[in-house]
């Protein structure tokens, strides 16, 4: 396989998300599009017109996934702030990544893959089935949860738990 314009050679997939915070779902398919991929940049959205100020900055976001993925040699985290598909060219990918829930998640998918393929047929998008024990698992129902005093321990990597306390807790102010 020849070397890309990076200097990587192989299949390389990009896992876009906002992860504010990350959770346990998303550790499992960055891992598991790890075993797939040769290399998988975890795509940090930086800017978001969908969604509400994010409670941690997307420097904070992204220390917490690279703490969580340290293990993992092939997993690179970056942000970015331009359309995915512009994206993935810039960083020598051929793939987006993404994990499935749910029939929500589903039509919210079908239709970014129906403007993504228009704007970049030379870009796959793949889908990972979530596993079960994560299937329930959302970033706004950590963040929910958390705020009103539930455990998310054992659905958080456990920097995240604490940071997400931490967070909180100043937001708060108790």
């Amino acid at each position: 396989m020849e070397a890309s314009s990076n200097g990587f050679a192989g299949r390389i997939a990009v896992c876009p998300g906002s992860y504010d915070p990350v959770t346990n779902g998303h550790i499992d398919i960055i891992r598991r599009g790890a075993r797939v991929f040769d290399k998988v940049v975890v795509a940090v959205v930086n800017a978001s017109v969908r969604k509400s100020q994010p409670l941690f900055s997307a420097d904070e976001r992204v220390e917490l996934i690279e703490q969580s993925l340290i293990d993992l040699p092939n997993v690179e985290v970056k942000k970015f702030d331009v359309l995915i598909v512009d994206f993935a060219r810039e960083v020598g990918a051929t793939s987006i990544l993404k994990g499935l829930r749910a029939i929500s998640d589903f039509e919210y998918e079908f239709e970014m893959n129906q403007l993504n393929s228009t704007m970049a047929p030379d870009i796959e998008s793949v889908y990972m089935m979530s596993s079960p024990k994560f299937s329930f698992i959302s970033s706004s129902g950590i963040k929910e949860m958390a705020r009103f005093g539930g455990d998310v321990s054992e659905l958080v990597p456990p920097q995240v738990s604490v940071r997400l306390a931490e967070a909180l807790k100043a937001q708060t102010g108790h």
